[in-house]
């Protein structure tokens, strides 16, 4: 399981397994709900399933679709905002007040022009779709279909199974069970995170006659990166920050008191939630992700809270912790 997990990430097949083990979870627990697992006819268990799997697969890939174009088209699109903050921050020194601007050493200066190109090329990186998007939609497609077929095969009848088979199908479960967690953990906290930061950009803000731009598109990257345990929060608290630069220092400094408070709520409802489903605490997510990222770059950023959680989940199986 180890060397199938470094090679998801060495082989860049990251979307195929999370679009699997989130199919396979949707579909079970839809099975649950509608108490399929309960028929005791194999031939019409199985056709539920199949008709269970074909709807998680059709949602899941409308959906993926309408994400994308949202993120992609109209004025509020995430290539106009990530130019926007390249604008914002080429002219950062305009922006800060003089007190401020006169204790900035001049080695941020270099940190802010590489910040500028950054966000200038993966502005245009989002306007040309090239190769590279088709082949990551193609292994969704192809994660989401494998996600179906494992469903349906968890209720057809099993032969028996060589003790390598039992074995790793005891592991592949233990990674399922791991995903499940972490996502049953995330989606609420980055759920409740969204939906504050809506109260604040839509409502709030235009309250004290500021109309943030890139509303939408701030509050749908807000809940998609919050996906991502702590690092996901800190990602759209700057865009947001700087978003506000926009307007004056004053109003993205209240951008940023709010979200340090929603900040805060995020690390308790870490402690509470993240801790109870995989039994970690923020700090060792962070350091997992850190690690990650540093051996494998952004792939190992999102790879990263699942292995954790699979890895302390089969230590404290096997009795170690």
């Amino acid at each position: 399981m180890g060397l199938a997990l470094l090679c998801v990430v060495l082989l860049k097949l990251i979307a195929v397994l999370i679009a699997g083990l989130l199919t396979f979870q949707l579909v079970h627990m839809l099975a649950k709900l509608a108490h399929v697992t309960r028929l005791n006819h194999r031939g019409s268990k199985l056709l539920s399933v199949a008709l269970l799997a074909v709807l998680v697969v059709t949602g899941l890939t409308l959906a993926g679709v309408g994400i994308g174009v949202f993120l992609r088209m109209g004025p509020d699109n995430l290539s106009g905002m990530l130019t926007q903050i390249a604008s914002i921050l080429d002219n950062l020194r305009d922006r800060l007040p003089e007190s401020l601007v006169a204790n900035v050493p001049d080695e941020t200066e270099n940190i802010r022009q590489h910040l500028v190109a950054w966000f200038h090329a993966h502005a245009g990186d989002i306007r040309t779709v090239g190769a590279h998007t088709v082949r990551g939609v193609t292994h969704t497609l192809i994660g989401l279909i494998l996600g179906a077929m494992i469903a349906l095969h968890e209720v057809t009848p099993q032969t028996r199974l060589s003790p390598f088979l039992r074995a790793l199908t005891l592991r592949v479960t233990r990674l399922a069970e791991a995903f499940r967690r972490v996502i049953m953990a995330q989606v609420p906290i980055s759920a409740i995170n969204t939906c504050l930061t809506a109260i604040y950009v839509a409502v709030v803000l235009p309250c004290c006659g500021v109309d943030l731009p890139f509303k939408k598109t701030l509050i749908a990257v807000t809940f998609l990166v919050g996906l991502l345990p702590v690092v996901g929060n800190l990602v759209s608290n700057t865009a947001i920050f700087l978003v506000s630069l926009r307007f004056s220092f004053a109003v993205a400094a209240g951008s940023l008191g709010y979200l340090i408070v929603i900040h805060k709520l995020e690390y308790f409802l870490n402690a509470r939630i993240v801790g109870t489903r995989i039994h970690a605490k923020a700090w060792e997510l962070l350091i997992a992700m850190l690690v990650f990222e540093a051996a494998f770059g952004a792939a190992g950023l999102i790879m990263a809270p699942l292995v954790y959680a699979y890895v302390k989940h089969e230590l404290m199986e096997q009795g170690v912790i």
